[in-house]
């Protein structure tokens, strides 16, 4: 497949996820820092924060698995992935994170529970089409790297 057509192919993917609010402005922040003496760095923050986010999301898990919910660890947590989020640009996991932490400061564990439900299938969709953007750009690179 010709780089146009994979450039293009890229170029759709960012704009369906800035469609469907998966994404926000702060992702073309991060793209802008990219640059040929760090051609890898958006898959680098991209390794980085999907690393911090699974710990972060199995230490959700664990505090709201407790019988005894501890809701200012919680909190702490909920706060590290939500600024993870917004440093990447993932909008919609940034707005569950919200709500996570509203539902822990009224201490609803219903509420909480479908917060969390909300954080780990909005982390599954951005990491998804995030691992898809990592592929295309490192075939653009391999193709760029054979001319």
């Amino acid at each position: 497949m010709a780089i146009a057509a994979l450039k293009t192919q890229r170029r759709n993917l960012v704009q369906s996820m800035f469609d469907e609010g998966v994404l926000d402005n702060q992702f073309n922040q991060l793209q802008d820092l990219q640059d040929s003496s760090n051609p890898n760095f958006v898959e680098e923050v991209i390794s980085l924060f999907c690393n911090d986010a699974e710990r972060i999301i199995t230490e959700l898990n664990r505090y709201l698995n407790d019988q005894n919910v501890e809701f200012s660890k919680l909190d702490s947590y909920v706060h590290q992935l939500k600024g993870s989020s917004s440093s990447i640009g993932a909008y919609r996991l940034k707005l569950a994170c919200v709500n996570l932490r509203q539902a822990s400061e009224e201490r609803n564990m219903e509420e909480c529970a479908g917060a969390f439900n909300s954080i780990r299938r909005e982390y599954y969709v951005v990491r998804s089409k995030l691992q898809v953007l990592i592929q295309l750009e490192r075939h653009i690179v391999n193709l760029e790297n054979q001319q």
